[in-house]
């Protein structure tokens, strides 16, 4: 039997292989330019008094995928979203990379079955990643924060945070030079552990500081939004909530289902986030929270990232983004608004990343006052942050 699986094993990596030489490096160029658009030309220029104000904010965002499409973030792109110019360009302090290590092909909202064909391994493969990438959604993660930590290496102004003290450092560095960036990482969906408890402990001594349990399908772990079963916790995913708590890694409930969320935040001690949403009372949708779910996470202490896609916020435009910020302000309070882009998620935005200041003259226009607009850009998501990162 050993022998049996060994032999399928290595036709599998022989298989993949094959894949390797077979696609060129340009393909996931020409995919990315698909799915990761940008709806308006840029640039985009924000009133004077919005960018006035944009600029005294320290402006947080919870959620790119950017690490996973294999670009030099080094560098400025036609493509994509974000690279590390276009947030300087945007204003952004710290930015959230959160990577991705599965992607079944056909993944929905509604019911995604996680078999078949997986992009993000496909992905691995074009982008020229190491060969343990190819079978091991841990081996993606793992590859990926070490790519974050590479360009924090060639770039002496991006800041991996990893501790309260880093995050203090990057903050008042910041302030004193826009050009200073922090990036702490995340991962989208606990299925990156491989089915082990003990890698929660590997992927945190890698830098990872925030966990989603579920992506766009039920795992090991929890019930996805967008699952076949849709179910709660399981024994496991009990003890992966416990560890990450334990050891410093945010909670983020971004696309798990509905008793997911439950069984979370019935245990949880600290404050937890949702990276990347919409709220149904301004776009109802499968993929966005209820009222319920909102009030229920702004209990913990949390914090509720606004995505910038048109299924998060039935719109194309930065008003759009602004009027379910504006929606969680009014019904729970505005220490429990951020920013969840979703930047380079393969959804389509308004903007990239250079043009985020068109949120804050957005929010201006729903009435957001000079200190919510602080809070909301990016102070709520400092706040949790300093609640959840280890101390050093």
């Amino acid at each position: 039997m050993k022998r049996k699986l060994a032999l399928a094993a290595a036709v599998t990596t022989l298989g993949i292989a094959t894949v390797a030489v077979a696609v060129p490096r340009v393909a996931p160029a020409k995919v990315e330019a698909g799915l990761n658009r940008v709806l308006t030309p840029g640039p985009w220029k924000a009133s004077d008094a919005a960018q006035q104000l944009h600029d005294e904010a320290l402006v947080v965002d919870l959620h790119a995928d950017s690490l996973l499409w294999g670009r030099d973030l080094g560098v400025r792109a036609e493509q994509g979203q974000v690279d590390f110019p276009r947030l300087r360009e945007g204003g952004v302090a710290l930015q959230a990379l959160t990577l991705v290590t599965r992607a079944p092909k056909g993944q929905n909202i509604h019911a995604t079955d996680p078999g078949g064909v997986d992009n993000a391994q496909l992905l691995m493969v074009a982008t020229g990643r190491a060969p343990a990438t190819w079978t091991s959604p841990k081996a993606r993660a793992l590859a990926q924060a070490a790519e974050a930590h590479a360009y924090a290496e060639s770039d002496g102004k991006v800041r991996i945070i990893r501790t309260k003290r880093d995050l203090k450092g990057m903050v008042i560095a910041h302030q004193r030079d826009k050009d200073v960036l922090g990036v702490w990482i995340g991962i989208e969906g606990a299925h990156a552990l491989d089915g082990e408890l003990a890698a929660v402990d590997e992927l945190f001594e890698a830098g990872i500081r925030m966990m989603a349990p579920t992506h766009f399908f039920d795992n090991a772990v929890g019930g996805s939004a967008h699952g076949l079963e849709k179910g709660g916790l399981t024994e496991l995913g009990r003890s992966v909530i416990a560890r990450q708590e334990e050891l410093g890694i945010a909670v983020d409930l971004a696309h798990a289902s509905a008793q997911t969320q439950k069984d979370i935040l019935a245990m949880a001690t600290k404050p937890v986030v949702v990276s990347h949403t919409g709220v149904r009372g301004t776009c109802d949708t499968d993929r966005n929270l209820s009222d319920a779910q909102v009030r229920a996470i702004a209990a913990s202490g949390g914090v509720i990232g606004i995505g910038f896609w048109e299924t998060a916020t039935c719109g194309t435009d930065a008003a759009a983004i602004a009027r379910a910020m504006r929606y969680v302000r009014d019904l729970v309070g505005i220490e429990h608004v951020a920013l969840g882009s979703d930047f380079d998620g393969a959804v389509a935005t308004p903007f990239d990343a250079s043009g985020m200041p068109l949120v804050t003259e957005a929010l201006i226009a729903q009435g957001f006052t000079p200190d919510q607009l602080t809070l909301a850009l990016g102070g709520n998501t400092l706040r949790v942050l300093d609640q959840t990162l280890p101390e050093h």
